[in-house]
This record gives structure tokens, C-alpha cells and sequence, in this order.
């Protein structure tokens, strides 16, 4: 291994051999393959048409990537390649995390086809369209589970146990008392609920086996083991190769590099070869670090630190005013704080460049449910990593930390708020993106802020003299009278603050009465713009206006 962490000597030519092509076209992906099938592939090494050939019919199928992390592109685009041209394997059934892509075709979309896929078991596809379009029209089953319990069903798969019994997602649509977290009520019942000691729990029943895994790492030698150096976040590789080899499956790797025996450090192996079946090296246009970018970004590794003063800070508009209200709940030093997706994100950015308004908050260590400490946590289609980690530990492992109650501070989305203090953001204007890992935070974390612009869907505000004013409303009502799904269900508060922060109200939970407003924004009229615009009338004992610094740059 050279000094930058690149192979040389004839595994270094064997491993740019195997990764060459121009394109990501079928034809020249195939053309590519050929190539590479004229150099020797010592040990467990193939091409990604012959690691995918042996997927049987009706397999249980779990993919790694965590939104648009990590994805193992080259395998996806085999399997379907081969279905198309043989109609094999037909029937596979999905059990993944939060694998995604771009939204636009990329990732998981490519087994968006008829035949090719019975079932899907998921805790968020939100970048996964058309494979959503297949739940929503009833051409396709679907459980849609909390994160933390699927990747926690996976590692009970590994160790030959029936699955979780947690109180998880009591109380929300997962509850079999509720929907079950199925799509349609003609599906299967996975969830049940149980007693154990006189308290209720949620059972999760798991998959009798794994047959095959298709992940992805950045370097293999030539015993498959497996390390992830370019990879932003570990994802839930492990246990998922765990599952598949304990279930006697196949274990297919998709890696950028291929290396001799013993090059890599034993402490860096992140998957033993011995859990490893086939080894995929893949061409660079279908390993990308992330669908944001085909570049690796080393300080989304921990290889280099990016200097925060890079990072460009919130313009002044309804996100940067939630995000600054929401900076202004840390209330004491240290806090373990989790962002999700979204409208949290730009917690980070107010913490970069306004935590002067706040003594603590330069002081809180954000994390994500994809195992990242520290650092600021990224956007987008790189959500799951984070700039200047200081720390990463498996998802698996981070759950449980979540669903222990080891977070002190949650910012999380909302997409539907009812009077009874009840979250949507799983089911809404026609998607059906998942809970991710909303469930398993918002029911443990010690404080809670749901994030969110008080209407959705092409609201415009301005910002003058220190007052916010409406310039174009939204078009869609978030305060309904009864949400869509629960996927916060306000019974688990049990004393525990929760507060809805938008960018003209702040609301809170208040037990007994349901929600309650508490603040609103300079300059916005309280019956105008705030009660005609919700579904039921809140609580409001003693109404007082947001910080004012909130609304100045």
C-alpha cells in the first residue's frame, strides 16, 4: 500500500482493470464486465453480472446505503440488468435500513419493476420514487418500520432471536392496534403487541432468513475483508452481512479498490473476510462517495478538517428563523443533540454562526442516527455524515444509544400537527417517505423540537425592521384537526418538553390540554395569520412574542 492509501503493484493494475469503463450505459457497463473478465480475479473477486447470477427467486434481499450514502450502484444496475434479460430473480423481497439514491432513477429505484420486487420492509425510501409509486398504487407490500428497530431486526437476524420487543412506536401508526406499519390493511401483521411484566411491547417479528446482502465498502483484499476509509458513515454493512452469512446467504460486496492479503490494517476491517462471499470492484462513475458529489469529500471521513468559516451560513428567511428559535432551546452545557432531516439541518449552521446568542450551544456535540458524533452534521443527499466528526460508531449501535434516551436534545421535521400534539412525517400529500428514525428519537429524547414553516408549499416570507411579514401564503394547512399518521404519538411525552417551532408560532405539548401557543413572531397577526390558518383552535393561556434578535441577520 503506498503512503496515500493506494495499491500498488500488480493488485493496484488488476484493481484499475477490474474498475474501468466510460460509461454507466447498460451496453458499456456490459462491454466493461467483458473487459474485465480477460484478467485474472484471484480469491473471492468477480464481476458484478457474476456476483448477482446465483440470486435465487423469492429472496430475502438486504441493500446497504443510508439516503444518499453509500450505495452500491454497480450491484443494484447487475440485478436488474440480469432481470431484464432473463426475468431472474423474480419476486425478491426488500428488508433495508434507509437505502436510497438521488430521486431521480439512482439507487434503489433501479429494481422499481414489476416481478422484480414482492415486498418492501423499510425505515425511509424518501429517494426512492418509484418505488413508492409501486406502495402507493397497491402494486407492491410494504411495512415501513422505525429505523432503529429494523436495523436492531437485522442483528436479530445474525443471532437467530424472534426480533425486538421494545415499547418503540407504541402509541404511532406502527402500533398493531394502529396500522401495524403496513401499507395496506390486506398485508401481513409483522408487529404485535405483547405484555411482559405488566407493561405493554411492541414485538417485532423478523425475517426467518437473509439470502443474499448487497453492500459496499472502499477497499477489499483478496480474503473479502472489507474496509469503508472513503465511505462518510459505516451504515449497517456489518449487520447486514452478520444476517445474510448466519442465514447461510450470499454476501456481495461492491468496493472501489482491490488490495493484496494483510494490506489493510487489521483495526480498519470494518466486515471479516470471513463473512464475505463475492467481491465487486466497481468503475468510478458507479462509486460514488455520495449522490451529491462523485468526489471524496475527506473531511466527511475524518481525513482532513474543513474550516467552519467555509461553511455558508443561512440567508435570512423562514428556515434560518425556525433554526434560530430552535438554537435558543439548549439550555444547559454539553448536550447530546440529534438533527434530522430536513428543516433541522440548519440547527448546525445556527450553532456555526450564532451560538454568541446562546452560551451553551457552541458547547452541544450534534450527532445523526447513522452513528456520527460531533462535527456538523450534513445535508442532503450526504445526510448520515458529518464535517469534523469527531466519532462514528455503527447505526445499530447508535440506536441504541437513541432508544435508551441518550439524546438530551431532538430536532426533528414535521410535516402535520394536530390539536392533541400528535406528528405526521411519514404520510403526507401523497408520499409515503418513511419514519426513519423519527419514531425511535422523538419518543426517548429528553427534550423535543419539532421544526417546520407554519404552511407548506410555496410560502413566502420578508423580513423588515425586525418584523416578519407574509408576502405569499402557503398553500397547504400543516395544523390539522386529526394528522394523517402518527408518527409522533403525544402520549409518550410523559412530562418531557416538546415544543413545535415554526417561523410566526411557537406551540408546546401541554398535558391535559393538548397543544398550546405560546409565542408568536413580531409583526404577524394572531387571528389572521395564524389561527384561520389551523384546523382547531390551540390553547393559549399567555401568548408573548419570539426573541426579537431572531429576526434580524
Amino acid at each position: 500500500m503506498r503512503s496515500d492509501g493506494r495499491p500498488q503493484g500488480r493488485i493496484a493494475v488488476l484493481s484499475r482493470h477490474l474498475a474501468s469503463s466510460k460509461s454507466t450505459s447498460d451496453q458499456e457497463l456490459i462491454t466493461a464486465e467483458a473487459r474485465a473478465q480477460t484478467v485474472p480475479r484471484p480469491g473471492k473477486v468477480q464481476t458484478a453480472e457474476e456476483a448477482v447470477r446465483g440470486i435465487p427467486d423469492d429472496a430475502t434481499v438486504t441493500v446497504g446505503g443510508f439516503v444518499g450514502c453509500g450505495c452500491p450502484e454497480l450491484l443494484l444496475q447487475a440485478v436488474r440488468q440480469r432481470f431484464d434479460a432473463s426475468g431472474q430473480p423474480r419476486n425478491m423481497h426488500l428488508f433495508n435500513v434507509a437505502t436510497g439514491g438521488d430521486g431521480k432513477g439512482r439507487g434503489l429505484d433501479v429494481l422499481a419493476a414489476p416481478g422484480l420486487v414482492a415486498s418492501l420492509t423499510y425505515a425511509w425510501a424518501g429517494m426512492s420514487p418509484k418505488l413508492l409509486s409501486l406502495v402507493r398504487d397497491h402494486r407492491l407490500p410494504a411495512w415501513n418500520l422505525p429505523l432503529g428497530v429494523v436495523t436492531h431486526m437485522l442483528r436479530d437476524v445474525a443471532a437467530k432471536r424472534p426480533g425486538p420487543v421494545t415499547t418503540i412506536g407504541l402509541g404511532t401508526f406502527v402500533d398493531p392496534r394502529d396500522k401495524g406499519g403496513k401499507a395496506w390493511p390486506d398485508q401481513q401483521d409483522k408487529v404485535e403487541l405483547v405484555r411482559l411484566g405488566g407493561r405493554e411491547y411492541l414485538w417485532y417479528k423478523v425475517p426467518p432468513r437473509i439470502h443474499v446482502a448487497l453492500l459496499r465498502g472502499t477497499t477489499a483484499d483478496l480474503d473479502g475483508n472489507i474496509s469503508v476509509e472513503h465511505e462518510p458513515i459505516y451504515k449497517d454493512e456489518l449487520v447486514q452481512a452478520m444476517a445474510a452469512h448466519n442465514s447461510g446467504g450470499v454476501v456481495i460486496v461492491q468496493v472501489e479498490r482491490l488490495v493484496d492479503r494483510g494490506s489493510i490494517p487489521t483495526r480498519n476491517v470494518h466486515i471479516p473476510g470471513a463473512l464475505v462471499d463475492k467481491v465487486v470492484v466497481a468503475p468510478p462513475e458507479l462509486h460514488w462517495q455520495t449522490f451529491a458529489s462523485p468526489v471524496c469529500d475527506g473531511s466527511l471521513t475524518g481525513e482532513l478538517r474543513a474550516p467552519l468559516s467555509a461553511l455558508r451560513p443561512l440567508p435570512l428567511d423562514e428556515r434560518k428563523i425556525i433554526a434560530h428559535r430552535a438554537m435558543l432551546e439548549v439550555d444547559r452545557p454539553n448536550m447530546l443533540v440529534n438533527l434530522g432531516v430536513g428543516m433541522p439541518e440548519g440547527f448546525a449552521a445556527m450553532v456555526n454562526s450564532h451560538s454568541h446568542h446562546n452560551e451553551w450551544a457552541g458547547s452541544c456535540t450534534m450527532s445523526t442516527e447513522a452513528g456520527m458524533w460531533g462535527g456538523v452534521p450534513a445535508a442532503g443527499l450526504r445526510f448520515g455524515g458529518a464535517v469534523n466528526a469527531t466519532a462514528q460508531i455503527p447505526c445499530a449501535s447508535m440506536m441504541d444509544v437513541y432508544q435508551g434516551g441518550g439524546i438530551d436534545l431532538a430536532c426533528l421535521g414535521m410535516a402535520e400537527v394536530d390539536a392533541e400534539g400528535n406528528v405526521n412525517v411519514s404520510r403526507f400529500t401523497g408520499r409515503t417517505p418513511g419514519c426513519g428514525g423519527f419514531i425511535d428519537i422523538s419518543q426517548t429524547a429528553k427534550k423535543v423540537l419539532f421544526l417546520g414553516t407554519f404552511m407548506s408549499g410555496g410560502l413566502k416570507v420578508s423580513l423588515a425592521d425586525g418584523k416578519l411579514q407574509i408576502l405569499q401564503e402557503g398553500r397547504h394547512r400543516k395544523f390539522q384537526q386529526r394528522v394523517l399518521e402518527k408518527t409522533f404519538a403525544s402520549s409518550s411525552c410523559k412530562g418531557r418538553p416538546v415544543l413545535y417551532i415554526t417561523e410566526r408560532a411557537v406551540f408546546r405539548f401541554h398535558d391535559g390540554e393538548g397543544l398550546e401557543l405560546i409565542e408568536i413572531a413580531p409583526g404577524i397577526d394572531l387571528e389572521r395569520d395564524v389561527l384561520q390558518r389551523m384546523a382547531f383552535k390551540p390553547v393559549m393561556h399567555n401568548v408573548k412574542l419570539m426573541d426579537p434578535r431572531i429576526f434580524v441577520a
